[in-house]
């Protein structure tokens, strides 16, 4: 095989383990490119070339997977996401192992399954996300987590949460496939993979392959008032699927369009932005192929 690695270099902790998982991909049969980049020093052109490579590895968080997916969209180039970074959980979406030998063994077998992805525009620009993109109480943690995502990984976002205990509420317009609804909220999430960090799961049923994308509004004064959600969503992994309560509005959907009053920032796969609401996101059916584990290929192929 012809194999591109693309490697994020400030994603996670830089514990090499890019490197071990090179070195069990190394074989006579395989013709390896390693390209890396920095957030100092981003990826131009480094994917110009895609369609001479068999699979690209995508190595960081889900933000730098997301932006490979999105520009190798509709290829049918398989990517192996390597799980690099503070935040992973497509990996946990996927089955995905976090051992690097593990991974290797997983690219060697070459087992894929497409799924969907979806595409969040504002400001004149579009970006891709596999989990979950969105305005409002998630960005803000997301934004107040940046400067300790190394030094505290995952627990990063919870530390975000506690110290932004009183969110913005805002009035929302939302055009969902065209009809028009108004609702108050702190956040609208549109999500593709439902599970975040620890299996949280923002709904009931993960189905990142039927063609909708799930849409949630958190409702409620402040975040004291997700609390019971919150722990709706904790016991759905013991498959109890409890009802999450007026605090959580869910819809799907095909295509969705947000207008918020007073404008919201906004995110996409944990990547906060300077820009703010309105923001259009849409569904991109199967426009990426995931070289996935058994265990994943048994969960969703069916």
């Amino acid at each position: 095989m012809k194999i591109l690695i693309l490697h994020n270099q400030s994603s996670g902790y830089r514990d090499g383990a890019i490197y071990d998982f090179l070195r069990g991909i190394s074989t006579p049969e395989n013709d390896i490119t390693l390209r890396c980049f920095d957030k100092n020093n981003p990826r131009p052109e480094k994917l110009a070339d895609v369609r001479d490579f068999d699979v690209v590895v995508a190595s960081g968080g889900d933000g730098t997977i997301a932006r490979v997916g999105y520009e190798m969209r509709n290829t049918g180039i398989p990517i192996l996401p390597f799980p690099s970074g503070t935040s992973n959980a497509l990996a946990t979406n996927l089955f995905s192992p976090d051992e690097p030998h593990a991974l290797a063994k997983q690219l060697l077998n070459m087992n894929t399954l497409d799924f969907d992805m979806g595409e969040i525009s504002f400001a004149g620009e579009k970006h891709g996300f596999f989990l979950v993109a969105g305005c409002g109480y998630d960005a803000t943690i997301m934004k107040a987590a940046e400067e300790n995502k190394q030094l505290l990984g995952p627990m990063a976002y919870f530390q975000a949460a506690f110290m932004n205990p009183n969110p913005q509420k805002s009035r929302f317009v939302l055009e969902v496939d065209g009809k028009t609804r108004e609702t108050e909220g702190l956040s609208v999430m549109v999500a593709n993979f439902s599970k975040m960090q620890y299996e949280i799961a923002l709904t009931h049923e993960n189905m990142p392959r039927d063609g909708k994308l799930d849409v949630i509004v958190l409702k409620g004064e402040n975040a004291f008032g997700l609390i019971p959600p919150f722990i709706s969503t904790i016991l759905d992994r013991n498959g109890g699927y409890p009802q999450r309560g007026d605090m959580v509005e869910l819809m799907r959907c095909e295509n969705l369009k947000v207008t918020a009053d007073p404008p919201l920032r906004v995110q996409f796969d944990g990547e906060p932005c300077a820009e703010f609401t309105p923001f259009e996101a849409r569904l991109l059916p199967l426009a990426t192929r995931f070289v996935v584990s058994e265990a994943c290929l048994e969960h969703y192929a069916s």
